[in-house]
């Protein structure tokens, strides 16, 4: 695909009567079923529901992981839904920074190798990925054990370097799927606070949980059930009296 992508569209995530269908032999099993789903640039959602409610496919979605079987989505104004796997992963390293409740980290590598990772596989040229690298460290407070491996880490230092990957190639989504699910309390008000912060700065951030509580932390809140959307709303004042 081409290597310019379209900046500043109305939404940040379009997602158009999105199916996913898979055959179980004689059956199918609808993980998706007519999802419509509008995010705007610099909105912080919460997308909520149980085991098998298809919020794990629908941030596959968002995520440029994953192709409907029905509809389509846009990624900042780009079309996604009918791309190949490296054209949507062109995508995917240019406007999604995702952070997951494994962090996901090599365990051969460095912290900071492991923040670099993805600014290699996005063509950022090493002249200007050591700079971007240490950046994203600092934000999260990690460079001072930029040399040390993920073994060597607590939890919660392996979740800020998971932010830091997340970051260092300035994406405007960040997807984080379930990130504290992994921690205990006191670390994960620790990480939802960043992600306050990186909504304050400007970033659209997208909260997959199954946590009531957690979810209230967001400014919006969908939930879905049986590959449906059966709750959209923004949540203002006392985020306490919304019921999901």
């Amino acid at each position: 695909m081409s290597e310019k992508l379209i900046s500043g569209a109305e939404y940040m995530i379009d997602i158009r009567n999105i199916k996913k269908i898979y055959k179980m032999g004689e059956n199918e099993v609808r993980a998706l079923d007519g999802i419509d789903l509008k995010i705007k640039p610099n909105e912080f959602v919460a997308i909520i529901g149980p085991s098998g409610s298809g919020k794990s496919t629908l941030m596959n979605m968002i995520g440029c992981l994953d192709t409907p079987t029905e509809g389509d989505f846009y990624i900042d104004g780009n079309m996604a839904s009918k791309l190949k796997d490296d054209e949507q992963a062109f995508i995917r390293n240019k406007k999604v920074g995702f952070i997951f409740q494994q962090y996901n980290l090599l365990s051969k590598l460095t912290v900071e190798e492991n923040v670099e990772l993805p600014l290699i596989y996005a063509g950022v040229p090493q002249s200007k990925r050591k700079e971007m690298v240490k950046t994203a460290l600092e934000r999260v407070e990690m460079y001072d054990r930029r040399h040390h491996k993920p073994s060597e880490l607590s939890g919660g230092q392996q979740q800020r370097t998971s932010i830091a990957r997340a970051l260092a190639a300035r994406p405007p989504i960040i997807l984080a799927d379930e990130p504290t699910g992994a921690l205990d309390s006191k670390t994960g008000a620790e990480v939802l606070k960043m992600l306050k912060e990186l909504h304050s700065e400007g970033k659209t951030v997208v909260l997959i949980t199954h946590d009531n509580k957690i979810a209230h932390e967001a400014d919006r809140i969908v939930r879905i059930m049986d590959g449906k959307i059966v709750f959209d709303s923004a949540v203002d004042g006392d985020k306490s009296e919304v019921n999901v």
